[in-house]
């Protein structure tokens, strides 16, 4: 049986920890083993990390650009491969995987690869004197993905580091491990010197070693509320930079006046895509009241006519959650919905496909008829469970879409442009879209507020993430001092 093995100083290793035993989500089935890292392999990544960053630091920024642009271009060539295997990790639909996560990747490398030489001083005129600023490479960074899109938040976290001049030591999930050890390998073949970029296989444990390393000047976590908070604490001791990604709980807001069909496919993609295993989804659907009962209609029977399969069958719609454990974790949201009073209008549990009985599927579910303190509108599920809400007026439905801990995203359907831009100036989420939903471009930071995270990703945000400021004066003249040598 194959083993996933760590990727230290350009070479992969076995770890000296535990094996993990992976499973296929879509079976129950024992897929592989995971080659934990004990701390001497998280010191070793680190020590090979420190070393190289001394030559890559002062790579020129062209040359770190032509790497990731060379490793965008080889992620092309390989995108089946890339795809299939983040099918396996994650029970995910093969033509989501494909047309989605991995292509998110190589639009990151690439934008990134283009932005490396961005980053440049400024000048300031101070009379007869002068001074300017520099953007300085951290040092060693460490990255800690979550399961639902592995490869994507690799290279999210992935290029703006290097492209800035830094090294990594990278750290994925203990259910999704194979594609970071590919990634590293990509990178090495695109030209990236050994050390640079190095993959530590292992769980929370592996990952609050890393974090909490003296040797690490920044950690970028993506995952729950609660694990963001412990990095927070320990990196906060350090004073180490720090970018969270963290859960949501994001408003859909549905005016009368919108386009119909395409809300409810919006709802759809904003709940249903990767399983609702998205931490942006738009989970609570507010619409107004007098499309209220047609929007549930055809919300309703839309979700019914989604093929849910095989994740490999290039016409499945809706694949498997990650593990039996997260769909029972699910399963029992959709049991409080019923029993708090919503009307459960599609969907409502475990479902079985034929061949992989094993598997965690859950039919896509609805609920209507939902208010604002029940658990399945409150709490994420991170599962495909939509909970659609009556509004009257924009005043109420802002207020009720901002009461939350959450500000990931947030969703607002209308023809009436001077509602949109009052929503989207009034929402307090950190990326807001008007007339679509879960458009994620490389172009544009992607982070959120509250107990949604802090800091930002992609853009050329996350590239000054992993950049310190140094400001430089120089006295071109002689300067007077308060303070005078004694001859």
């Amino acid at each position: 049986m194959k083993t996933v093995l760590n990727y230290i100083n350009g070479a992969q290793v076995e770890g000296g920890g535990k094996l993990f035993d992976k499973f296929y989500p879509a079976s129950g089935e024992l897929l592989l083993k995971v080659s934990f890292a004990a701390e001497q392999d998280c010191d070793n990544a680190i020590a090979a990390a420190s070393e190289s960053f001394k030559k890559w630091a002062v790579t020129p920024p062209g040359q770190r650009a032509a790497v990731l642009r060379k490793a965008a271009q080889l992620m092309r060539e390989r995108l089946d491969v890339l795809a299939e295997v983040e099918v396996l990790d994650t029970g995910k639909p093969l033509r989501e995987a494909r047309a989605d996560d991995v292509v998110s990747a190589i639009d990151c490398l690439e934008y990134m690869s283009a932005q490396a030489a961005t980053v440049h001083a400024q000048q300031y005129d101070l009379g007869e004197n002068m001074a300017y600023t520099r953007h300085e490479p951290l040092g060693v960074c460490v990255g800690i993905g979550a399961w639902n899109y592995p490869i994507q938040l690799i290279a999210w976290k992935a290029a703006p580091c290097l492209a800035a001049g830094n090294s990594m030591v990278f750290k994925p999930s203990e259910m999704t491990p194979s594609n970071a050890v590919l990634f590293a390998e990509i990178l090495s073949e695109a030209g990236l010197p050994p050390g640079v970029f190095n993959v530590v296989q292992g769980d929370g444990q592996v990952g609050r070693y890393l974090a909490e390393h003296p040797q690490v000047a920044k950690v970028s976590f993506t995952g729950s509320v609660a694990s963001g908070l412990k990095v927070a604490a320990s990196t906060a001791q350090m004073m180490k930079k720090t970018t969270l990604e963290l859960g949501g709980k994001s408003p859909l807001i549905i005016f009368a006046d919108a386009e119909i069909d395409v809300a409810v496919e919006a709802a759809l993609c904003s709940n249903f895509s990767s399983q609702g295993e998205n931490c942006c989804n738009g989970t609570r659907v507010f619409v107004q009241a007098s499309i209220y009962d047609e929007f549930c209609e055809k919300v309703a029977k839309a979700t019914k006519a989604l093929k849910v399969g095989n994740p490999m069958d290039l016409e499945t719609e809706i694949g498997s959650l990650i593990s039996p454990q997260h769909r029972d974790s699910v399963c029992s949201y959709i049991e409080s919905g019923v029993q708090q009073g919503a009307t459960l209008l599609v969907g409502g549990g475990v479902y079985v496909v034929e061949g992989l009985e094993g598997g965690s599927f859950v039919f896509p579910t609805v609920f209507c008829d939902c208010t604002d303190e029940m658990d399945i509108v409150r709490e994420e599920i991170f599962g495909p469970v939509m909970s659609i809400l009556k509004f009257e007026t924009e005043e109420e439905v802002l207020a009720r879409a901002n009461d939350t801990l959450f500000g990931l995203a947030a969703g607002v359907f209308t023809q009436d442009i001077s509602r949109a831009l009052r929503m989207t100036k009034n929402l307090e989420a950190g990326v807001c879209w008007t007339n679509t939903y879960n458009v994620v471009p490389a172009e544009l930071p992607f982070g959120g507020y509250k107990n949604s995270g802090l800091g930002r990703e992609n853009g050329a945000y996350a590239l000054k993430e992993y950049t310190q400021v140094k400001s430089v004066y120089i006295q071109v003249e002689r300067p007077s001092f308060p303070f005078k040598c004694v001859k």
